[in-house]
């Protein structure tokens, strides 16, 4: 038999079902297997013996649970890897999967009960082909003061990065998200959490969208002279969008790059919409008037999706990446996006999936009629010069790579 270098510790209060979990590790080859009979008791274990790699872990017990053995565990990084076994409803179980992840925990899979050796032995198998990576050392967020952000803005060192979108089954770019990064002369580039908020504190906002407008139209022009034909997205805020002197200035912009608004999309989160002014509105149809596209984003995060579809004149749906990150941990994941892309078929609105890193993710997306996703699987966000140079490369389709 070979020996698994794995060390396994069972937390099962009903004493013949912990004797036949033991028994089934050590049968399929694990160094060590340790046993516990409730939370507490486990934690006194991990004192003693050390950290493991995996905690099989049944939820309900007399003593301290497994919810609370969870809790205590936090970040203390005893254990690597958890496998819930429990009779529990599919339900409250997926409630749990949501609990090991809000604590910082890897969830390695869910056995159910009673346990079955295949399946346990599966999990093994991909705990053993999952990379050991060291977790990097925190590193604090740079802060800026209101002073170098603004001079930064004015100085025009905050630059527009991009990250494309792609069609799932061909490859091709269907268009970029224009992101900012700040690109300073000392400390390098800086992520928009250094600056975005002092931007939005300052009422800057509209000042950073009108230069993202300038260098993506610039860069959608280069792009088209060499064969490319790049929509570009931005991200919009309500309070922007609440200002009436908004699409003018859009209009002039355009304008001045000789451009159209059919090139142009705007991305605006539902949670900052629960309530559109009459400003607003008017501003989403005027966009759409210039041919602009208008795409709700991080759709699902909030509770008013529904109702601002119905309310507002959009043309995209860009479902939140939460949906895609938790789709093999959680089944009910597969309906939510099934019928958002049957909701955005029925509303003649595209579908665009965020949050897509790897090509499984995509296999299964295609699976359910997905067409439009974005991630990093794809591409990560990058300068326009890189993006030229990245779109040279690789032509239409990286899938061809």
């Amino acid at each position: 038999m070979t020996r698994l270098p794995i060390r396994v510790l069972v937390l099962e209060d009903h004493s013949f079902q912990r004797s036949v979990a033991v028994n089934m590790l050590k049968q399929a080859g694990c160094r060590e297997v340790f046993e516990a009979s409730d939370g507490a008791q486990a934690l006194a274990v991990l004192q003693h013996v050390g950290p493991v790699d995996i905690a099989l872990c049944d939820l309900q017990m007399e003593g301290m649970d497994g919810l609370e053995f969870f809790r205590r565990l936090g970040a203390s990084r005893q254990v690597k890897s958890i496998i819930i076994s429990s009779s529990l409803s599919a339900d409250l179980r997926r409630a749990v999967h949501q609990i090991v992840s809000l604590l910082g925990l890897k969830l390695l899979g869910d056995v159910g009960k009673p346990l079955h050796p295949h399946l346990l032995e599966q999990l093994l198998n991909k705990h053993l082909a999952s990379p050991t990576v060291e977790p990097s050392p925190v590193r604090h967020l740079q802060s800026a003061s209101e002073e170098e952000v603004c001079a930064a803005l004015a100085e025009g060192q905050i630059h527009s990065w991009y990250q494309p979108k792609f069609n799932l089954h061909t490859g091709q770019v269907c268009g970029v998200e224009v992101l900012s990064r700040w690109l300073h002369p000392v400390r390098g580039v800086l992520s928009p959490a250094v600056f975005l908020p002092i931007l939005e504190g300052q009422g800057l906002m509209d000042s950073l969208l009108f230069a993202q407008l300038d260098q993506a139209l610039s860069l959608q022009k280069e792009a088209a002279s060499r064969g490319f034909c790049l929509n570009m997205a931005f991200n919009l805020q309500a309070a922007q969008l609440a200002r009436s002197e908004l699409t003018t200035s859009i209009r002039r912009i355009l304008a001045r790059h000789s451009a159209f608004g059919s090139g142009l999309t705007f991305e605006l989160t539902e949670s900052g919409l629960l309530e559109a002014p009459a400003t607003s509105l008017e501003n989403l149809v005027r966009l759409r008037m210039m041919g602009c596209r208008l795409s709700i984003d991080d759709f699902g995060a909030g509770f008013s999706s529904l109702q601002r579809l119905c309310q507002l004149p959009f043309s995209e749906i860009k479902l939140d990446a939460e949906f895609v990150r938790t789709l093999d941990l959680e089944p009910r994941c597969r309906a939510v996006i099934s019928s958002t892309l049957a909701l955005g078929e029925t509303l003649g609105m595209s579908v665009v999936i965020e949050g897509i890193e790897t090509d499984a993710q995509r296999l299964q997306l295609m699976s359910l009629g997905c067409t439009q996703g974005q991630g990093y699987w794809y591409a990560k966000p990058m300068s326009g010069e890189a993006l030229l140079g990245w779109l040279q490369l690789h032509g239409e389709s990286p899938l061809r790579r």
